[in-house]
């Protein structure tokens, strides 16, 4: 076995039903990613556009990849051949360029909206506020080429372990207030992805349906 198929399996052995892993593939090779393939690992996620869209259609068909990174409006073009969720929706600008391309490409694209949950200075991420904007956006919403299946955030880079379950506890209320107040009667909207290879033991325990893992299935990255 494999070093690769030796962690997804130990991976797997400690993950919920409830809860997929997302393979984070970005500067990843092909080969790499196949390894991971190979050992029954069918969900990928990408950073960059450009790296997506050189890599898939190198790769097994029966891939599901998600875009996990920030996404420029210029890009989302590029990407609807063979993305099939979004994690980063972070403005009502993107999501509409999003079904707009969706639309035209004859794609139904799953997306996720991006919360702003760290403590720490980041630059992308909605405030509450500003997702309320887009959730009473019903024509948006309510778009065949676009469904809104959830929510996504990162923690902050730290060892406090209160903090990162506060800021995950936080996601989790997100969700269940979009939830009750926009989504209801939509049986979609089911995600919370959250959790990275360093912390996502505790976003499981806060909730989490998706983590993106790219260390601890990979290994360290070459220097």
């Amino acid at each position: 076995m494999s070093d690769i198929a030796a962690r997804l399996k130990e991976i797997r052995e400690t993950l919920p039903d409830h809860v997929r892993l997302v393979a984070v593939s970005k500067t990843r090779s092909v080969a790499e990613i196949l390894e991971a393939w190979q050992a029954g690992q069918k969900v990928f996620g990408e950073n960059k556009a450009q790296e997506l869209t050189a890599k898939a259609p190198l790769l097994p068909q029966d891939i599901e990849w998600h875009f996990i990174g920030h996404l420029q409006r210029n890009k989302v073009r590029s990407i609807m051949p063979y993305v099939h969720m979004i994690h980063s929706i972070d403005s009502h600008r993107l999501l509409k360029e999003v079904a707009g391309e969706a639309e035209r490409a004859g794609r139904r694209i799953k997306c996720l909206l991006q919360f702003y949950i760290a403590s720490e200075e980041t630059k992308f991420g909605l405030s509450e506020d500003e997702a309320a904007e887009i959730c009473r956006d019903r024509e948006l919403i309510h778009h065949p080429a676009v469904c809104i299946a959830g929510v996504m955030g990162m923690a902050s880079l730290t060892d406090d372990q209160q903090v990162i379950h506060k800021e995950f506890a936080t996601l989790r209320t997100i969700f269940r207030n979009l939830k009750e107040v926009y989504y209801s009667d939509n049986p979609e909207f089911t995600e919370i992805s959250m959790g990275m290879s360093d912390d996502y033991p505790v976003a499981i325990a806060e909730g989490s349906s998706l983590i993106r893992l790219g260390t601890a299935v990979f290994g360290s990255r070459n220097p």
